[in-house]
Parts: C-alpha cells; structure tokens; sequence
C-alpha cells in the first residue's frame, strides 16, 4: 500500500531529475557549439564550465580545461575576446551562434524528446538579445560593425531595450500558453 502511494513522488522525481540533467547536456551542447565554431575560426578557448562559482572538478583536453562549477546555472566557454574582436564581423557571428546552431541541430534531430525541447528552448532563449546572452552579443557585434567603432551610451541603449523587447517577446510567448 504505501508503495503505490509513493509512485507518484517517483514519477515526478525522476521527471525533474531527468529535465536537470538534460538541460545540463543541452547547456554542454550549446557550450561546445561555440567552442567548434571558434577553434574552425582560429580563436583560442582555454575552458569549457558547466556552472558558475568555483570549480568542483575537472580534466584538461587537449589544452582546454572542463570544468564543472558549484552552483548548477549557466555555462561558460573561456573564448580569447580580443583575438575575437580582431576577425571579421561573420567570423564573430559565426562563434556567437555556434551555440544556438548546435542546439537547433540537436533540437531537430531529438525532436519529441524532454532533450530536444530543451535544446530548443536553450536556443530560443539566447538569441534574445539579453545582456550577455548570444543575440545581445551578436547585436552588438553588429552595431560596432554599422557604426564602425565602439559606443558605450549605444551599446546601454542596446542593452536597455534589448531586455525590454525580450520582456515584451516572453509577455506574448506567456501569453500564448496561458
């Protein structure tokens, strides 16, 4: 009798522990997305991190460091920014959304799956022009490129309705589902 009461507490626990640890390979996905793209750029990267904080554990491939992090959010590749900043405005796109492409790949090709959706929803969240998020990144790469310098009030500017736009697109996807 009280196994069958239990039944669905283990439901629901291996449903959140299989999301986690999806999203987790989905997080590593994105993550090596723009690792590849970089290195086929001749970018330097010097650690992949799944997590933020310090470091809990790690190996070292190939002259990159793996690493995974204290607190479960996020994930990092350790790109060399100014070697970046030097290649053409494709090239900076092109490493920017090696990890959104990765995602739609792994996306489509899981479509149906708890790891597909995610790596879907990985996708559609980052390219959002959120502060430091891939389409901010790639908006900025952009608009350095448009006005061919560097401008801190354009790029807060960017920044500011950047968010407010990504409000206004999670307001009307909310919305829709609910």
């Amino acid at each position: 009798m009280t196994l069958e009461s239990d039944r669905p507490r283990v439901v629901v626990m291996s449903l959140i522990i299989s999301v986690i640890g999806f999203a987790a390979l989905a997080m590593m996905v994105h993550e090596l997305g723009h690792l590849l793209a970089a290195r086929s750029c001749n970018v330097a990267a010097s650690e992949l991190g799944l997590g933020m904080g310090p470091r809990i554990t790690g190996f070292r491939l190939g002259g990159i460091r793996f690493n995974l992090r204290t607190i479960p959010v996020g994930s990092f590749v350790m790109l060399d920014g100014t070697a970046l900043q030097e290649k053409s405005v494709r090239t900076q796109l092109l490493v920017h959304l090696g990890g959104i492409i990765f995602n739609i790949v792994a996306g489509v090709f899981t479509y149906g799956t708890t790891f597909g959706w995610l790596n879907l929803l990985l996708a559609a969240g980052n390219i959002l022009p959120l502060y430091q998020h891939d389409g901010w990144k790639c908006g900025v790469v952009i608009m350095r490129a448009l006005l061919r310098r560097k401008s801190k009030p354009a790029e807060r500017v960017f920044t500011f309705s950047g968010g407010f736009v990504s409000l206004i697109i999670a307001w009307v996807v909310a919305r829709m589902f609910i």
